[in-house]
């Protein structure tokens, strides 16, 4: 190559869709960040993955996927399939091939793909499957590995890592499978320890899927059965009477610490009937039911508390790259973590983003910098 030739743009994969209850947010996820990006430092190629586990060539152009239409977004079927090749064994090129295959069996040859930005949120893309299929291409990618993938997904297996940690989690009750299966009276008497409210949830879901808040144990069974058609393992969590804050962190360069962003603040609104709390129609659908507020308004000592925290949690995990941390402040001042999110949302009323904006990161710098982490870091083990 000419000293004088233009440096080739890292070619960038996102995909959006995915298998979960979480398809529609991925898809306005995918809308933010394909708008978002900065094409002359990338070249990119979006490719949708629809409810039943295909891959394809988008139908929809994914930047115009929004909520507030009459249908929730969605990736649509295609004749053909996009396929992703790995490169030739003992390469050390991190590499692979997109291939769109066709009905006849002929194929088209899409491009090499340098690293994967995956905007999947719940199980089949935020939970460490995508995450092997990635590593075993040999390819980098956005966010947390296999394990802390899992783990964060599975918020039975995230409030133990987090307990560990030292950080202040809330009581709860996990019901397997098996065990609502064979004594589900036995498993209703546990709950029936913890003090009202409860908030009954899917263990592996996310964007508030399934959750039901139980103010009465009589409504034990169908909130459970409510959470079961998302998971067949459930959750259960005393009720935190606390401010719902949040904290975006983002990796660091050369092995530094993690970076917590300035904090954000949930607040819905009061007496509501509909949105008892934070549910997926108040995140993504009702732009009256809350506020959100960044920075939020806290005591100095608690902000720098919370944010600390944040980093704790991230490094309880194995994350990387990014995550979301949410905590309960109570007033008693008390700090409790609820959960961390390894792919939070990046629609346009998405909190993370926000977040780093108000922390001086605005968000093609902050996608640029989440790109650029995933390419610097190792292949394999780490």
């Amino acid at each position: 190559m000419a000293d004088n030739a233009p440096a080739l743009k890292p070619r960038v994969l996102v995909l959006y869709g995915g298998q979960s209850s979480e398809h529609s947010v991925s898809c306005v996820t995918a809308a933010g960040v394909l708008g978002a990006i900065d094409t002359d430092a990338f070249d990119v190629v979006a490719v949708g993955i629809t409810a039943t586990g295909q891959w394809t060539r988008p139908v929809i152009d994914p930047r115009t996927h929004a909520f507030g239409a009459d249908e929730l977004p969605r990736v649509l079927p295609t004749e053909s399939t996009v396929q992703l090749h790995s490169g030739a064994a003992g390469s050390s090129e991190r590499s692979a091939e997109l291939l769109e295959v066709h009905p006849d069996g002929s194929s088209t040859a899409m491009g090499q793909v340098d690293v994967v930005f995956p905007l999947l949120h719940g199980p089949f893309g935020e939970d460490g499957t995508l995450q092997g299929l990635l590593e075993l291409a040999g390819l980098p990618y956005v966010g947390a590995g296999v394990l802390s993938s899992a783990m964060a997904m599975d918020k039975h297996y995230m409030k133990i890592a987090f307990a560990a940690a030292g950080l202040h989690v809330g009581p709860w009750v996990t019901i397997t499978d098996r065990q609502w299966s064979q004594d589900p009276a036995a498993a209703l008497e546990r709950v029936r320890a913890l003090e009202l409210p409860v908030f009954v949830k899917p263990s592996r879901a996310g964007s508030s899927m399934g959750i039901t808040r139980v103010d009465a144990f009589d409504q034990l069974e169908e909130a459970i059965a409510a959470a079961r058609k998302h998971d067949p393992k459930v959750i259960v969590e005393q009720g935190i009477d606390g401010r719902e804050i949040e904290c975006g962190v983002l990796g660091s360069h050369a092995g530094s610490p993690a970076r917590a962003s300035l904090l954000g603040e949930i607040v819905v609104h009061d007496g509501s009937q509909e949105h008892q709390f934070y549910d997926f129609n108040a995140k993504y659908t009702d732009a009256t039911a809350a506020d959100l507020s960044c920075p939020a308004e806290l005591p100095d000592d608690v902000s720098d508390e919370i944010r600390r925290q944040a980093v704790i949690a991230f490094e309880s995990l194995g994350a990387e790259g990014i995550s979301r941390a949410d905590f309960f402040y109570t007033g008693a001042g008390e700090v409790v973590i609820n959960e961390v999110n390894t792919m939070p949302g990046f629609t346009p009323i998405s909190m993370y983003p926000q977040m780093w904006k108000a922390t001086g990161i605005d968000y093609p710098e902050l996608i640029a910098e989440l790109i650029s982490l995933a390419l610097e870091r190792p292949a394999g083990l780490r």
